[in-house]
């Protein structure tokens, strides 16, 4: 048999047909005209879009973001030798191959006529994976005009802090490749320094500087070395040769990154072993539950490192940087060793089994570990000792 069809109908008067007996009278029902509904509508609609979008770019986005996040300003300003230029670029096109999978990377050149709204340009937006497209336009730069430095530094802070702009997970960084010390539209180097604090900022994000300084003549050398000091960046780093150059921009781009994760690693492993220790000595004294949540805090540690790693995962372009990705990994995986290790213990705490063997078990695993820390400072110091040395 069939089912009755319940009826429902919105009525003029108000009401609401509710199947076939029952009416139910709407007291505050306002009539609104048909177009008055549709934007009422479109509002509410809008909002709740808004209200999305606002949480994707809060909680989603980030996700997604960089772990470095570089702009190269390069000087593509008139020079006594027209030479700098060329070797400025072909150094960039061949540093930038060995950056980090993950690094967001952009281009801008400074350099042309006071006032002109071309005097700097930014020629590669950011993005992942745009190694090639950095080299090619960094290839078809041709120079010019005067050195535009502080509107050039002014714009490239400002490529950072565009709306929906995503900021990097660990730095935001601007590279400076300059041929002169000073900027050429404006001589009073005190203003610039102000100018360029005031945008930082203002762009209410922390951003490094580096500066490299090819061929910049001894007299402009302090000039930059105070726009340096004033931007919150260390000292610039003069160079005189092509190999120079390419030496400084390495470190700049691909050494520097990997000594800092390297270093976050440690920074992050290290104390979680503490907490084992911890664990461990809870264990032997007969606090159990002691031991159990320093475990459980040992192992959210871990997991919290993973930032790191991934970072480092995407920077193997040089042996050296692929070496200290290895020991890293090692580390790790003799880290969930000593934990591992405390668990047993634990569990033979809990179960009444003599301490002794699982004691001195976790001893072992827990000297490995640390000769393998040894290993990885050592190789980070060898790898600091190659920092380019500047001509000052």
């Amino acid at each position: 048999m069939a089912r009755d069809q319940a009826d429902v109908n919105v009525t003029g008067s108000s009401g609401v047909q509710i199947g076939h007996h029952g009416r139910q009278y709407n007291f505050f029902g306002i009539n609104l005209p048909r177009s008055v509904q549709v934007a009422v509508i479109s509002v509410l609609a809008l909002g709740v879009i808004a209200g999305g979008a606002a949480a994707v770019v809060r909680y989603v986005l980030p996700q997604f973001a960089p772990t470095y996040k570089t702009e190269f300003l390069i000087d593509a300003s008139a020079a006594a030798d027209p030479a700098g230029l060329a070797e400025i670029t072909e150094s960039l096109g061949s540093v930038v191959g060995n950056s980090g999978d993950r690094d967001s990377l952009a281009l801008r050149s400074f350099g042309g006529e006071c006032g002109a709204a071309d005097n700097t340009t930014q020629l590669v937006d950011f993005g992942t994976g745009n190694r090639d497209a950095i080299a090619a336009a960094a290839a078809g730069v041709r120079g010019g005009g005067t050195a535009t430095l502080q509107r050039g530094i002014v714009q490239a802070i400002e490529d950072f802090s565009r709306p929906f702009a995503q900021h990097a997970k660990q730095v935001n960084r601007i590279v400076v490749v300059t041929r002169q010390g000073s900027d050429g539209c404006d001589t009073d180097s005190a203003y610039v320094q102000r100018e360029i604090s005031d945008r930082i900022e203002a762009a209410g994000l922390e951003i490094e500087f580096r500066m490299i300084g090819y061929q910049v003549e001894g007299a402009q050398q302090n000039q930059l070395a105070q726009l340096a000091a004033g931007s919150g960046a260390p000292e610039p780093m003069f160079v005189e040769t092509s190999a120079g150059l390419d030496a400084a921009l390495d470190w700049f781009t691909n050494v520097e990154p990997v000594l800092r994760n390297a270093k976050a690693v440690i920074d992050v492993l290290n104390p979680t072993v503490n907490t084992v220790n911890e664990a461990v000595a809870a264990t032997m004294d007969g606090r159990l539950d002691v031991a159990e949540r320093r475990i459980g805090s040992a192992k959210d540690a871990i997991t919290a490192a993973d930032a790191a790693f991934e970072d480092l995962d995407g920077r193997t372009g040089t042996e050296a940087a692929a070496d200290l990705n290895r020991r890293a990994r090692k580390l790790k995986d003799l880290q969930r060793g000593v934990v591992e290790s405390a668990e047993t213990l634990l569990a033979d705490a809990r179960d009444g089994r003599p301490l002794g063997p699982g004691h001195t078990a976790f001893a072992a695993v827990a000297e490995g570990y640390n000769a393998e820390v040894d290993a990885m400072n050592n190789a980070l110091a060898a790898l600091r000792a190659t920092a380019p040395k500047g001509t000052r």
